[in-house]
């Protein structure tokens, strides 16, 4: 296990896990938020997560309200909202801070990941991270990347092609 699979996690209905319930996928972890410009890229993470769940591929939204405040409801309505406006099924944590004082582990080991052009800290709603079957990073994107852009849809099929592999070596950072 990597220190990624070791990292507890709480979901969004308040049940405990730990990263590790994704060893052996390929997951994209968002920062997320209901009230920001990047809000409707809900809908192609969903499409996205349909697009390869069934080869071991899953979307991981964290809500987070550290940016302008564009996600203050609780767990429960930010659930609600994301399942009736976009029709999510991909797993969402209970809401988390990216960076600052009261980081979540999560963030701190994802951010520990150097990619051109992003600084080390997130900086806005929306920014992605893909982690690779055996729990490494293997791509960051800003937040204005579509979940649907080419760059994101080559690293997540060389990630579910090459497990184990750095698909971008931090190339897809656009």
């Amino acid at each position: 296990m990597t220190a990624l699979h070791s990292i507890p996690l709480t979901l969004i209905d308040g049940s405990a896990t730990d990263f590790g319930r994704f060893k052996g996928e390929v997951v994209l972890v968002v920062n997320v938020a209901s009230r920001c410009g990047f809000t409707p890229q809900y809908a192609g993470m969903e499409a996205l997560h349909n697009k390869f769940r069934e080869q071991g591929f899953t979307v991981l939204g964290v809500p987070c309200n550290q940016f302008a405040g564009q996600e203050p409801a609780v767990d429960t309505e930010i659930a609600e909202f994301c399942e009736r406006n976009f029709g999510v099924t991909f797993p969402l944590t209970a809401k988390a801070d990216v960076h600052g004082g009261n980081q979540h582990p999560l963030y701190a080991e994802l951010t520990k990941f150097r990619s051109t052009g992003l600084p080390e800290q997130v900086q806005w709603n929306f920014e992605k991270f893909l982690v690779t079957r055996d729990g490494a990073v293997a791509a960051r994107f800003a937040s204005a990347v579509a979940p649907d852009s080419p760059e994101i849809i080559e690293a997540v099929r060389a990630a579910l092609n090459e497990p184990g592999q750095n698909p971008s070596a931090g190339s897809y950072s656009s």
